[in-house]
C-alpha cells in the first residue's frame, strides 16, 4: 500500500508540474532538417557561399531558429555538374531524409533537383537558378522560387535597350538553359518593342575563351550586345571585351548576374555597364539598410543579390513552418501558407505567382566603383509567364 501511495503521489506531481509548464516546454518543437546544395568550389563558388550566407543571417535574426524549430543544416557542393545532381539530391532526400532542399545556382543542376523532390514530395526551395521550366513545364506544388526566372530580368533590359533607340542586337551566354533563356527573354522585350536581333552566340560552359566571338561581333556591327555571364567568367569576359575595343564602340547590356559580387575583380572594366535585376545598391528601404549592416558586420563583406535570395529562401520556409505553429511538419499547410506569403524581402516586398515565382520590380542599374547603383525601376511588379505551368 505504501509503495503505491508513493507512485500515487509522483504520479500526481508529475501531472502538476507538466501543467505548469507552458505549452510546447515538455516536447520541443520537431526540428526543421535543410539541405542546402549549392556550388562551393568552382567558378560559382562564391554564389552558392553568399546564398548560404544570406540564409543563416535570416536564421540568426530569428534567435538560430525557424518558427521556433532548431536548424539542422546537411551540406553538399554540388560543383555546378548536372552529371552529379541526381545523385547528390538523393543523398540529401533519402540518406538525410531532409524536410527541405535548398538549391542552386546552376540551372541544369536545378532541374535534376527539382525532379529529385518532385518524386520523393520533398519540399524545395530554389535560391538563385532561374531556369524557366522550373515554374513553367515543371512547375509543382512543393516547388517554389525566390530569385527570378532568366525571362524576367532579360525582359526588361530587351525593352530598355529598345527604349534607348538601338535598332539590332547580337546576343551571347554559355550555351546552357540560364544562357538560352536569359538571351530569349532579352529579345522578346527588344523585339516586341522594334528591335531586331541579328545572332544569338554561345560556348560551352564554363568555357572562358571569348575572343573568336568578340571577333564575330566587331564583324556583325550590332548597335548593342546582350551577354548573360556570372561568377569568374563574366569577369574575363568583362576585360575581354575592353580589351577587344568593343565597350566604347557597341553597349554592353547584360541582366545584373555579370557585374552582382564581380566589380572589384574587374578592376574598373565593368565601370558604367548597364545591367538589369530584382535587386541593386541603393534601394530606399528600411529592410534592405538594415539587411546590409547585419551583413557587413557578420561576413565582412557588402552583400549581393545571392545574399538577398538566400535571405528570402530562409524567410519563405519560416513563413510555411509559421503555419504548422510546432507541430508536425505537414506539407500542404506549409504550401498554402508559401503561396499566400508577402516576403519582406530587402530587394523590396514581393509575393509569389500562381507557378510559384517572384512577382517583383526589376531595377535599371548603373556600375559605379564597386556598385550597382539603382537607376530606375525597368519593369514594375513583373510576373514570368509561366508558359506551360499546370499546376
Amino acid at each position: 500500500m505504501k509503495q503505491a501511495r508513493r507512485n500515487a503521489v509522483r504520479t500526481l506531481a508529475a501531472l502538476t508540474v507538466g501543467a505548469l509548464l507552458p505549452i510546447g516546454a515538455a516536447q520541443a518543437a520537431e526540428k526543421i532538417k535543410v539541405g542546402l546544395m549549392l556550388p562551393y568550389t568552382g567558378t560559382f563558388a562564391a554564389l552558392g557561399t553568399a546564398i548560404t550566407n544570406g540564409f543563416k543571417q535570416y536564421v540568426a535574426e530569428q534567435g538560430g531558429t525557424l518558427a521556433g524549430r532548431e536548424v539542422e543544416y546537411f551540406v553538399v557542393d554540388d560543383e555546378s555538374d548536372p552529371a552529379k545532381a541526381t545523385e547528390n539530391a538523393n543523398k540529401l532526400v533519402k540518406r538525410d531524409q531532409v524536410d527541405v532542399l535548398v538549391g542552386t545556382v546552376h540551372s541544369g543542376v536545378a532541374l535534376a533537383m527539382a525532379k529529385v523532390a518532385r518524386d520523393n514530395k520533398t519540399l524545395m526551395i530554389i535560391p538563385n537558378a532561374g531556369a524557366d521550366e522550373l515554374t513553367g513545364p515543371l512547375c509543382a506544388p512543393n516547388v517554389f522560387r525566390t530569385s527570378f526566372s532568366n525571362w524576367q530580368p532579360g525582359y526588361a533590359m530587351g525593352k530598355v535597350a529598345a527604349e534607348k533607340g538601338h535598332k539590332t542586337a547580337v546576343t551571347m551566354s554559355w550555351k546552357y538553359a540560364a544562357g538560352d533563356e536569359a538571351s530569349n527573354g532579352f529579345a522578346k522585350g527588344f523585339e516586341a518593342s522594334g528591335g531586331k536581333v541579328l545572332k544569338h552566340l554561345t560556348l560551352p560552359f564554363p568555357n572562358v575563351e571569348f575572343q573568336a566571338l568578340l571577333t564575330e561581333i566587331a564583324s556583325l556591327k550590332p548597335e548593342a550586345v546582350y551577354v548573360f555571364f556570372a561568377g569568374g567568367g563574366a569577369v574575363k569576359f568583362v576585360k575581354d571585351y575592353e580589351a577587344a575595343g568593343l565597350k566604347n564602340s557597341i553597349p554592353l547590356y547584360s541582366s545584373g548576374f555579370l557585374t552582382d559580387g564581380t566589380l572589384a575583380a574587374m578592376g574598373g572594366s565593368g565601370e558604367g555597364l548597364l545591367t538589369a535585376l530584382h535587386y541593386a545598391d541603393g534601394l530606399e528601404n528600411a529592410k534592405d539598410k538594415a539587411f546590409r549592416n547585419t551583413y557587413a558586420t557578420t561576413y565582412k563583406l557588402q552583400p549581393d543579390v545571392y545574399a538577398v535570395q538566400g535571405y528570402d529562401a530562409a524567410q519563405l520556409l519560416k513563413a510555411g513552418l509559421d503555419a504548422v505553429k510546432g507541430g508536425k511538419l505537414e506539407q500542404p499547410a506549409m504550401i498554402k501558407a508559401m503561396e499566400a506569403a508577402t516576403i519582406d524581402s530587402p530587394r523590396g516586398a514581393f509575393t509569389l505567382s500562381k507557378a510559384h515565382n517572384p512577382v517583383q520590380d526589376i531595377y535599371l542599374r548603373k556600375a559605379e566603383g564597386q556598385e550597382n547603383k539603382v537607376v530606375s525601376v525597368a519593369a514594375a511588379k513583373l510576373a514570368d509567364p509561366a508558359r506551360g505551368c499546370r499546376m
